[in-house]
This record gives structure tokens, sequence and C-alpha cells, in this order.
């Protein structure tokens, strides 16, 4: 997909594509160097899906959001990739069992209703430096639109005779967005628990045969 490209200081946001354009290409993207098409599957034991979320607005939070597994399809027209990804929200730690009880209950992401979560990318252009993956995410029954700003780490054999991809992105939702309404308050009517949360992503996927 047009999101593995990383950061191209060589060929710019400004480059012009000549026909015939090299894999990799098009009009609104950069080059993408050692771009391959195929049908990638997301490395579960490689891949997280990190958030953090500040706490009595003095300190932050930080924890995974659950194990993550799916599918990438890279197109000879990379902005027309795709992406596809579940995420076991049962799995959801902040390494302190009590906090992690009470984030899989009814007052955060109610996981015995909602185990899981899953994104589905719509569309992908080119800001600047960054590419820009948007989606649909679906998160304890609701599905809202979000935003991930997508850097690519690069394509390259493996270990094992196969090939991978590894890429990182950001973003930031707003948990009352998707029904997670906990909204107890400090004695100066701050949020214990902050409405923004950042979200960072590191995906290894390996081209299947």
């Amino acid at each position: 997909m047009g999101w593995f490209g990383g950061r191209n200081k060589d060929a710019g946001s400004t480059a012009t594509i000549e026909a015939p354009a090299p894999a990799g290409t098009t009009a609104g993207l950069p080059a993408v160097p050692g771009y391959l098409t195929g049908t990638w599957t997301i490395d579960a034991t490689h891949s997280e899906i990190s958030f953090t979320v500040r706490h009595m607005a003095v300190s932050k939070v930080r924890g995974r959001l659950g194990s993550v597994s799916g599918e990438i399809v890279t197109g000879e027209d990379p902005a027309g990739s795709s992406v596809t990804a579940e995420i076991d929200v049962t799995t959801i730690t902040t390494f302190n069992e009590q906090r992690d009880g009470h984030l899989k209950s009814g007052d955060f992401f109610a996981v015995e209703t909602h185990p899981s979560a899953s994104f589905r990318s719509t569309s992908l252009t080119h800001d600047g430096d960054d590419f820009v993956l948007t989606g649909d995410l679906t998160l304890k029954g609701v599905t809202k639109p979000v935003t991930l700003r997508v850097e690519v780490s690069g394509f390259g054999p493996d270990a094992y005779g196969g090939t991978r991809v590894g890429f990182s992105a950001r973003g930031t939702v707003n948990r009352r967005d998707f029904g997670v309404e906990f909204d107890a308050r400090l004695d100066n009517g701050g949020l214990v628990v902050s409405d923004k949360v950042e979200l960072e992503l590191d995906v290894e996927a390996v081209l299947n045969a």
C-alpha cells in the first residue's frame, strides 16, 4: 500500500513521475523504495498497538490495546492498496492488574460484550513527508473514521526465506466518540482520565507465498 513509502527525501512530495512509472509510484505519491505488490499477513508476534492517556492531568498512563492480526494488500497503484485488522481487546494491558480489570469493565471497553475491535482502511493521501491513512475504526460497537500518519521502516527478506515489511503509525482519538464515557472528576472539575487518547502502532507483516 502507498503508505509503505516512509519518508523519501530523495523523491520528495513534488517529484514528477513519467510513464511508464516503476512499481510503487503513482501520480499523488512519491516513489516507494523496494516496493512490492502482494498480500501480506500481519505478524501478531511482532506487532503492537499502544496507547497513552493523561491521568489526573499530571501524568500519563501507557498500555497496549491488545494483540493484532489482519491483512495488507499492496497494489500496482500504492494509493489503491488496503489494510484490514482485528484487535483482541480482551488482552488490553497497562501492566497493572487492578487497572486492567477496570478497563475491561463496562466503564471502559466492556470486553465481555465487545471482545474485539477492527480497522478497515478507506483512503490514502500524502501530506508533506507523511503518508496519511484514513479508515474506519470499530470499537465497543461504534464505528468512526480515524486518521493515522504513517512511516514505513522498509521491505526486506527475513531469516526464514520470506519477505517482510514494517511500518509505524500515530494518531489521536476521542474515547467518548466510541462510547467510552467514564466521567470521574477531580475536585477542580478536571477529568481523572482524559478524553484524548494517543495511539501508536508498530506493525510487521509477512508476504504470502
